[in-house]
């Protein structure tokens, strides 16, 4: 029996939906580069000036550079934008924000001592049922911060679903049942499901009869299969409070916008929504009344989301052909522990692979065809640190955390310039210091260049003696 309650108006609701869009051992080491050419020419001190003065703009992530940002007010201390009209009280202590205490022994029992920024202004607003757009730079505690929201308003005597958070990928939703597992885990009678497809994990049947027999009250999951259980009548949402979409951005230019309108459309009309991302477009931001009801924003700027504490370099490689070579007189060079080497497609991430094997570099891959056992094992070796290099394409670029890990590497440029700062917030994790090396071909100059204009940052040119974080 499917369900019928029916939230927003569609002809608002899609446009909407549509627009969202190691620890490397500190040594100096001369690096056997390939003679780097003098085709790319550093920016003049006057780009340094423009990035000083842009300090005082807000967050503008739409595709056309466009300023449309006079409706927000700075922050400066904090690095973190209010929309105007906004009442964003900071909570410098986990103390102080009213937390059950089953969790807030959770929290503790997780290693965190104080709140991060995001964590600061984003866990009250949300426990409080308040609708909120929510970015923050990788690695600062986005999840903890929505799941902690989360876990304070459920009421676990109550048997039935009262929140649902989506993830674009397979990994990212268990990392985030992971968090809330263990967050939750002095809160009695509480329980989480995880709905992800993939080898290994339960068929729907299974699902059905777990959502039937158990008290279900959050769920975990990617928007096909939560959208099929739903649509089957087996996962019922109608007295869903929350609705959490972590990394909004992706999981809507991925092609899953039909998906998450579907899901939406069955919830109750007084759902509150909450998105959370690195990046926000900025057209997104401009629509929101359509879809979300007052919701709060805490907004960073764009020249903030370049993660401070992360070294950047290029090297310019001139040519494709000869990236491979440099790759291995970095691998030599340098005392690695752990570092994720991204490029855009899964046929070079299996080509690299076999590369470097041959040439008897110990590495793994990582990618969106494997089977999800054989992911899940990648992963659990890359973190165990029994694999040091893991090479793979944008599924790890979101989300991903690994403490370790402190070098990444473009091996190619990200086509989407918002991809790069997920990228190399792989390393740096929870302020933590990390490096970048970007690949630069020729061809690549206009993409590195446009990078650098968004984000208001410049790459050093990676230097024969490097000491590496």
């Amino acid at each position: 029996m499917q369900q019928t309650v029916t939230k927003y108006d569609h002809a608002k609701i899609l446009p909407f939906l549509y627009c969202i869009t190691t620890s490397i051992t500190k040594t100096k080491t001369t690096t056997k580069l390939t003679t780097m050419s003098n085709s790319i020419v550093k920016k003049e001190d006057t780009s340094s000036s423009k990035c000083s003065e842009s300090k005082h703009g807000q967050k503008s992530d739409d595709d056309d550079h466009d300023n449309n940002n006079n409706n927000r007010k700075s922050n400066q201390n904090n690095k973190i934008n209010e929309k105007k009209g906004d009442k964003i009280d900071i909570y410098e202590t986990f103390d102080a924000m009213g937390l059950k205490e089953p969790l807030l022994r959770g929290i503790y029992g997780m290693g965190f001592e104080n709140p991060s920024v995001i964590q600061q202004r984003a866990i009250v607003p949300v426990s409080k049922g308040r609708d909120c757009i929510c970015q923050s730079q990788s690695g600062t505690g986005k999840t903890a911060a929505f799941s902690t929201g989360i876990l304070q308003s459920i009421d676990s005597s109550l048997p039935y679903i009262q929140a649902i958070v989506l993830a674009p990928t397979r990994e990212l939703a268990l990392q985030i049942k992971n968090v809330i597992t263990e967050l939750a885990m002095h809160l009695s009678g509480l329980n989480t499901h995880l709905l992800i497809g993939g080898q290994g994990q339960p068929s729907n049947r299974e699902h059905q009869n777990i959502l039937a027999e158990q008290n279900i009250h959050i769920i975990v999951g990617t928007p096909g299969r939560v959208y099929h259980l739903i649509d089957q009548g087996a996962l019922r949402v109608e007295q869903l409070k929350m609705f959490v979409l972590d990394e909004a951005d992706e999981m809507l230019d991925l092609g899953f916008q039909d998906q998450i309108y579907d899901i939406v459309k069955y919830c109750p009309e007084d759902t509150q929504i909450c998105l959370f991302s690195a990046t926000m477009p900025n057209e997104a931001l401009n629509l929101t009344n359509t879809f979300m009801n007052d919701p709060v924003h805490i907004l960073i700027k764009k020249e903030q989301v370049t993660l401070e504490g992360i070294k950047q370099f290029f090297v310019n490689v001139e040519k494709e052909d000869w990236k491979l070579d440099t790759l291995c007189d970095l691998y030599e060079n340098l005392t690695i522990t752990q570092a994720i080497i991204f490029v855009n497609t899964i046929r070079k991430a299996n080509w690299l692979t076999e590369q470097m094997q041959d040439r008897d570099f110990t590495v793994s891959v990582l990618h969106g065809q494997m089977e999800q056992n054989e992911r899940g094992l990648r992963i659990k070796e890359f973190r165990s640190g029994s694999t040091r290099v893991l090479i793979t394409t944008d599924v790890l670029s979101r989300g991903f955390d690994c403490q370790q890990v402190n070098l990444v590497i473009n091996y190619d440029l990200p086509r989407k310039r918002e991809s790069y700062i997920h990228r190399i917030g792989r390393s740096g994790r929870m302020g933590r210091k990390g490096t970048a090396i970007n690949f630069v071909c020729t061809y690549d100059v206009r993409q590195m260049r446009d990078i650098e204009s968004y984000y208001h940052t410049m790459w050093d040119e990676l230097p024969s003696t490097l000491d590496v974080y």
